[in-house]
């Protein structure tokens, strides 16, 4: 069953951003590359997250994690969603992809399916 496994906050300021969820929610950050980095909650019964820099998506979003994302887009798409892009790899194993629902809003994908 899919489930909601992390979430994506983007940042003009990723030093600002931080420190401002470490401040209010106690989120630890833990740098990961050059512009992006791992918000951990701490909590056993929520999900971590990202910090990443600003791109064309400006606002946040959720991870779901799927079976395959060949069967979830197809779902999306005719319920009205879209996929946005390609099918990227992640790791060995792991891909993820981003799709627009049917209200307009991103959702990103990921599976352990193997390279795309």
């Amino acid at each position: 069953m899919p489930s909601v496994d992390h979430f994506e906050i983007p940042a003009d300021d990723r030093g600002r951003a931080s420190a401002f969820h470490g401040a209010v929610f106690g989120f630890r950050y833990k740098p990961w590359g050059d512009d992006m980095g791992m918000l951990l909650t701490g909590s056993d019964e929520g999900v971590d997250g990202d910090l990443h820099q600003r791109t064309e998506v400006a606002h946040p979003t959720i991870v779901v994690t799927v079976d395959r994302i060949e069967e979830t887009v197809a779902l999306a798409v005719e319920h009205g969603g879209e996929q946005l892009g390609d099918i990227q790899p992640l790791g060995e194993t792991g891909r993820w992809v981003s799709l627009r629902d049917s209200e307009g809003n991103t959702i990103g994908l990921f599976d352990n399916a193997g390279a795309a």
